[in-house]
């Protein structure tokens, strides 16, 4: 899913029957800017947000950069707005150099994967990935460029949509995967940029995506939003992750 706290210039004024001008849409959810201070997160076909909510209030208190939940009920969540740039914009801008922005990648994972479980927490039944087991800590598997707001006060975390518990290798690895699918596209503008991105992130984090790739790759292959051209890529990324790894000897 897009960044969700970014309001294009030019927006028009919403119907009557929405709560702001529409940011963004996703796979399960659309964005509305409240007003210059708040969004709300609301979820189609009725999707339960508490477990989201509980645990973005949860690395909230932990000090993790992300929005605050200022109010939620049923499918919808009200949040802080985060302004600036997304990570992806301005490395488009040239704002940000690539090893920059891995740094900036590895340093929001290793933050991230500080926050310990909380207790008690269970994934929502409806949850798109029902067959993960949960983990120690707190990870949110689609920490991508698109998805970091460069704040004046630092870079902050949006779109928690398909945060869990789980372990710090299988979040690696997902951003992994995920950026490693721009390098394998062929047609694609930016492979040698995302190549260069992967390489400098896999050697800034100081964790191995390796014991969890297999299972990335499975999650990224049934994603709902990829298209089949796009899903025959993620062997591909998975297999690059791989190769790159062993080619900067992570410990």
């Amino acid at each position: 899913m897009p960044p969700a706290d970014v309001i294009p210039e030019g927006g028009e004024a919403p119907p009557a029957d929405v709560p702001g001008p529409l940011l963004t849409s996703g796979t399960s959810a659309d964005v509305y800017a409240l007003d210059d201070e708040r969004v709300l997160r609301r979820y189609r076909e009725g999707r339960d947000a508490a477990p989201e909510v509980a645990l973005l209030r949860h690395v909230h208190a932990h000090g993790f950069p992300s929005p605050d939940v200022l109010d939620a009920s049923g499918s919808d969540i009200v949040m802080t707005r985060l302004h600036g740039p997304t990570l992806l914009q301005a490395l488009g801008a040239g704002e940000i150099s690539l090893p920059d922005a891995a740094q900036v990648l590895a340093d929001l994972h290793a933050g991230l994967h500080g926050v310990p479980a909380p207790e008690s927490w269970k994934v929502a039944a409806d949850h798109d990935w029902p067959s993960l087991s949960g983990g120690p800590v707190v990870v949110h598997l689609d920490l991508h460029p698109g998805n970091v707001i460069l704040t004046e006060s630092g870079p902050g975390v949006v779109d928690w949509a398909n945060a869990r518990t789980g372990t710090a290798e299988l979040d690696v690895a997902i951003t992994a995967v995920l950026i490693a699918e721009v390098v394998v596209d062929a047609g694609g503008d930016y492979s040698q940029a995302a190549r260069v991105l992967l390489a400098a992130f896999l050697h800034a984090s100081d964790v191995s995506p390796v014991p969890a790739l297999e299972d990335a790759a499975g999650l990224r292959a049934v994603a709902p939003l990829l298209l089949p051209g796009e899903r025959e890529l993620v062997p591909q990324a998975a297999a690059l992750v791989r190769a790159m790894v062993d080619v900067t000897a992570h410990p």
